[in-house]
């Protein structure tokens, strides 16, 4: 697997709410987002919790990249806190661990209720958690900003897109070395509901990396993903959904590496 592709997935939040339930039945509850690699716009609801697997892995050379995220409302829907978990494998069993943690805060500045578009800036600390010696992590506290815009095109078809930065002001390379480093995302993903609860998606994914080679001094690279997935529902009248998907993130530029395969798995139920 791609080196470059560990920390977008480590650091890209993937956050489906539920739509309102109360109001449907509860076998045609909509997918409100629909994105694996990009981040959707809408805060969980009051009084609702997400927890959140993604698994990518390297078909050729079993290397894999596991993240776990689980989101809370904060007193209503205007304000989320979340974290993220990545745990990874960079070659060996002796490279496999936990990467740096993100906490995040989300403020839903502009809500989709009764709107076509909703917008839900984010703000993340890195915490050094990860390993530097395996590869697993920077060495350093760090920070992230998002600008997630979602938009609902038809009554089918649903856009996102995300624009922002991650800053590490003490980057570490395994041998020691530190530099601060600024690294930049953008993306935009296409939704398309063929029932409410059966979507399938085109996600395309632009990031640079930056690898520290000495101390003050760093190299950027810059890829492309792209991305066709699906995912599909399952509606409990307990209020449960269940969403897995699968997704084929194709990587184009300075890393350029064969497909990988991403599975996705939602649990998000009221508490």
């Amino acid at each position: 697997m791609s080196r470059s592709l560990i920390p977008l997935l480590a650091l890209v939040l993937v956050a489906p709410p539920l739509s309102a339930r109360a109001q449907v039945p509860a076998d045609t509850i909509a997918i409100q987002d629909n994105s694996f690699l990009m981040e959707e716009a809408y805060n969980q609801e009051a009084r609702v919790v997400q927890h959140i697997s993604t698994l990518v892995k390297d078909p050729q050379s079993g290397l894999w990249t596991y993240t776990f995220t689980q989101e809370w409302p904060v007193r209503g829907q205007r304000n989320q806190f979340s974290y993220t978990m990545p745990i990874a494998n960079q070659g060996s069993r002796a490279q496999t661990g936990i990467g740096d943690i993100l906490l995040n805060y989300r403020l839903q500045v502009i809500s989709p209720e009764g709107s076509r578009v909703a917008f839900s800036p984010r703000l993340s600390v890195i915490l050094p958690t990860g390993r530097t010696s395996r590869g697993l992590g920077r060495g350093s506290l760090g920070a992230q900003v998002n600008l997630p815009v979602s938009f609902e095109l038809t009554r089918t078809v649903v856009s996102h897109t995300n624009a922002g930065f991650t800053w590490t002001p003490r980057a570490e390379n395994p041998v020691g070395g530190r530099a601060s480093i600024t690294e930049y995302n953008a993306g935009q993903s296409f939704i398309w509901l063929a029932t409410p609860t059966v979507n399938f998606m085109l996600e395309t994914v632009y990031q640079t990396s930056r690898q520290v080679v000495a101390p003050g001094r760093s190299i950027e690279h810059e890829n492309v993903f792209v991305s066709p997935g699906i995912r599909k529902a399952f509606n409990f009248r307990s209020g449960l959904q269940i969403v897995p998907g699968l997704a084929i993130p194709i990587e184009f530029g300075d890393d350029k590496h064969d497909p990988v395969a991403l599975f996705y798995l939602s649990f998000e139920h009221p508490f």
